[in-house]
């Protein structure tokens, strides 16, 4: 009977899991292409590198995801920057020097 609980409780984790890192992906996406209207930058393509759970005492629990965003300055070429979520949230967006036309 307990062993029956414990499943679906790790059946719903999984599912939950899943979605949650749906959302997160989506957000990424969102606040990649919203970056990259407002420096006037061609959007190309965003991939999760890692997602974690993190602890800090200043923010407590939240998940950690870190995106690579490739996008271009010129239209020919194309560089990579790195995007970090706080939960679903923008924290920081690094990117190495870009040629703009």
């Amino acid at each position: 009977m307990l062993s029956n609980v414990y499943l679906l409780l790790f059946i719903f984790i999984v599912c939950w899991y899943f979605i949650y890192m749906r959302q997160v992906a989506e957000a990424g996406r969102k606040h990649g292409i919203r970056y990259c209207q407002m420096n006037k930058l061609q959007f190309i393509s965003i991939a999760r590198r890692k997602s974690r759970l993190t602890f800090t005492k200043q923010d407590g629990l939240y998940w950690r995801s870190i995106f690579d965003v490739e996008m271009s300055g010129d239209g020919e070429s194309s560089f990579t920057g790195t995007m970090i979520l706080k939960g679903q949230k923008l924290k920081d967006f690094q990117l190495p020097a870009y040629k703009i036309h």
